[in-house]
């Protein structure tokens, strides 16, 4: 018999630049906030407590804390509200829970460890988080995907040949600071009055399904907002009925954070038993239907998350995949995005499918990475997990769609600007000649140039 000797843990992290470690998945002691002392297990894995108990302005989120925050952090808090975001606070107790878990409950301590902790600082970023120089880059826009502007029907984006994205709502029942659609979701503030959506939900559903019926190209159905957890599930699943009676539809993707930021939600009684009769329709009529959620760092991985995804699994859904975006202080290293697609995938059955850089929205340059250093998170996370769990680095082009961070056709490192083409015409340029040979530029955050670079950029602006 050949003996086996183990390498000893000290050497072993020696050996490889990255060390995987099993980590079981715990869900934080929501006690340890004074204003949740006597909540009970009952409560916490209760959706309408959960939503009751949102922290929606810095007056509830002092309530909660007690004397754990001091100061200095509410006026950081109340410098980038009246100055730079560009969402309003809505974050669920379950989300709020997963925030510095071990930091000690000393104020001081606990202040400099929940200014330091990756998920609050994208779900409550403060003015000390943003980019003093270039809070915003000169070309960022509220809409940096020009999502609207390829509306077939209000809400109905359809920039893909055989992809559309439908907007059912413009709330969620948590706001990222980051969000991708600034422009629409969530309560106007200072810096952002948001534009709305005009149609009763039941019009723009039927203007919707009508449209899908009249173009058969149309295969895949992302369904989103907003997100999905908040549009009420018998008007929910209406839909997605309707959808899966749409012979053309093959594929339908549900997209709803509140699977980590909520997972009370996805574990309702009703909403289970509506998921399995969708589920069951869609595998009976051959359709793929997944869910897709978005978890940005390990700590967002508990056991409620766990637990939703694998009954949407249990219940028929064929896949739970996770859609993160890459941010610097969040998951822009190596060990961060590995222990997070090994929480994800060993311990919750979500699948790591994406990880795209953050969008071009004003006040985000502080949480971008530049392309380079995307293109090396992608070949740093290479070869650890298996390949079919191992995510793609994405770069939403404006005008172009997503693109791995190789795809990418010229790159002056210098001015950080990179230039990608593409194979196909959006739905507003059907009539292009030149849309499929044009150069379509993405800009890096500029305080991640060198100094001539910089200068360039000053100059221009």
């Amino acid at each position: 018999m050949t003996a086996l000797h183990e390498v000893a843990p000290t050497h072993r992290a020696h050996l490889q630049p990255y060390t995987y470690v099993r980590r079981q998945l715990v869900e934080p002691d929501w006690q340890r906030f004074p204003g949740w002392r006597h909540t009970t297990p009952a409560q916490w894995r209760d959706a309408q407590w959960q939503r009751a108990n949102c922290v929606k302005n810095p007056k509830q989120l002092r309530t909660l804390m007690g004397d754990l925050l001091t100061d200095r952090f509410y006026d950081d808090l109340a410098a980038d509200q009246h100055q730079a975001a560009t969402m309003s606070m809505l974050i669920p107790p379950h989300m709020i829970n997963t925030m510095a878990p071990d930091a000690p409950l000393d104020p001081e301590a606990f202040t400099d460890a929940f200014l330091a902790d990756p998920v609050r600082r994208y779900m409550i970023p403060v003015h000390s988080d943003r980019d003093p120089d270039w809070p915003s880059h000169p070309h960022s826009t509220r809409d940096s995907l020009h999502e609207a502007e390829m509306w077939v029907v209000e809400g109905l984006t359809h920039r893909y040949p055989t992809k559309v994205l439908a907007e059912l709502v413009s709330t969620c029942p948590q706001y990222c600071g980051h969000c991708t659609r600034m422009d629409l979701v969530g309560n106007s503030t200072p810096q952002v009055q948001k534009h709305k959506l005009t149609l009763k939900p039941v019009d723009r559903q039927e203007r919707i399904v009508d449209y899908l019926k009249r173009t058969p190209g149309v295969r895949d159905v992302v369904v989103s907002g907003g997100d999905v957890a908040n549009v009420p599930w018998p008007q929910l699943e209406h839909f997605l009925m309707r959808l899966l009676d749409i012979d053309t539809v093959r594929d339908i993707r549900l997209a709803t954070k509140a699977l980590a930021g909520l997972p009370q939600h996805w574990l309702q009684p009703k909403v289970v038993e509506g998921l399995e009769r969708v589920a069951r329709t869609a595998a009976r009529r051959g359709v793929n239907l997944a869910i897709h959620t978005h978890v940005n760092h390990a700590q967002s991985v508990t056991p409620l998350v766990a637990e939703a995804a694998r009954t949407a699994l249990e219940v028929g859904v064929r896949d739970v995949r996770n859609q993160g975006v890459l941010m610097k202080g969040v998951n822009a290293t190596p060990d961060d995005l590995l222990d997070l697609c090994f929480a994800l995938q060993g311990e919750a059955n979500v699948l790591p499918y994406y990880f795209y850089m953050c969008d071009m929205i004003p006040n985000a340059e502080h949480w971008r990475v530049a392309l380079w250093e995307a293109q090396e998170l992608q070949h740093a996370i290479m070869g650890y997990l298996p390949g079919y769990a191992t995510p793609r680095i994405v770069c939403d082009v404006p005008y172009v769609g997503k693109r791995w961070v190789h795809q990418l056709h010229e790159y002056d490192r210098e001015l950080g600007i990179s230039y990608w083409t593409k194979n196909y015409r959006t739905g507003i340029e059907l009539d292009d000649p030149e849309a499929l040979d044009r150069r379509y530029p993405y800009y890096d955050p500029i305080s991640t140039l060198g100094e001539a670079g910089r200068r360039w950029w000053s100059e221009q602006a």
